[in-house]
């Protein structure tokens, strides 16, 4: 099954210029816990409802006062709308990441989460026999839900 059969199509998204507070109220109407950051057409990574969480703690700031730029980090791991479903999985399971940003011609087109899959999977599960029931789906869930390392936080 290809990515693009599950994903969410056209998510809600927001900029680096936004403040945590405008991605937090997003999140808030859309019901979902991230948010791919586009800035001019391209995507430049995600914002979780952790990391707003986090950064508001560590920070001590107003969420009206921190940007959504202050907050990203890292490589955006992302599949493609064609892409594999199993392929997906393994990126997501390689990466320790739950969402991907659906990217074609450098622009974003949908989101996949791990519940996209389970809900697919639990489809396959009642017998309908278009849905696959992706064996791989529980080595990812156990990847994801394992216990990392405990870090020490800086101020």
């Amino acid at each position: 099954m290809k990515v693009k059969e599950i994903m969410t199509p056209d998510p809600v998204a927001c900029s680096s210029r936004d403040n945590l507070a405008t991605a937090a109220m997003r999140m808030w109407n859309r019901d979902c816990g991230v948010l791919p950051v586009v800035d001019h057409g391209r995507v430049q990574g995600v914002v979780t409802d952790r990391d707003i969480c986090m950064a508001l703690f560590l920070k001590g700031g107003r969420p009206s006062e921190i940007t959504v730029a202050e907050v990203i980090h890292g490589k955006v791991h992302s599949c493609s709308p064609e892409d594999d479903v199993s392929g997906a999985l393994a990126l997501m399971r390689e990466n320790g990441v739950r969402r991907l940003p659906v990217i074609e011609d450098g622009a974003l087109r949908g989101m996949l989460s791990i519940n996209d899959v389970v809900l697919t999977a639990g489809e396959a599960a009642a017998g309908d026999p278009q849905r696959p029931a992706y064996p791989e789906l529980l080595a990812t869930l156990q990847a994801l839900c394992a216990h990392r390392p405990m870090a020490t936080a800086t101020a």
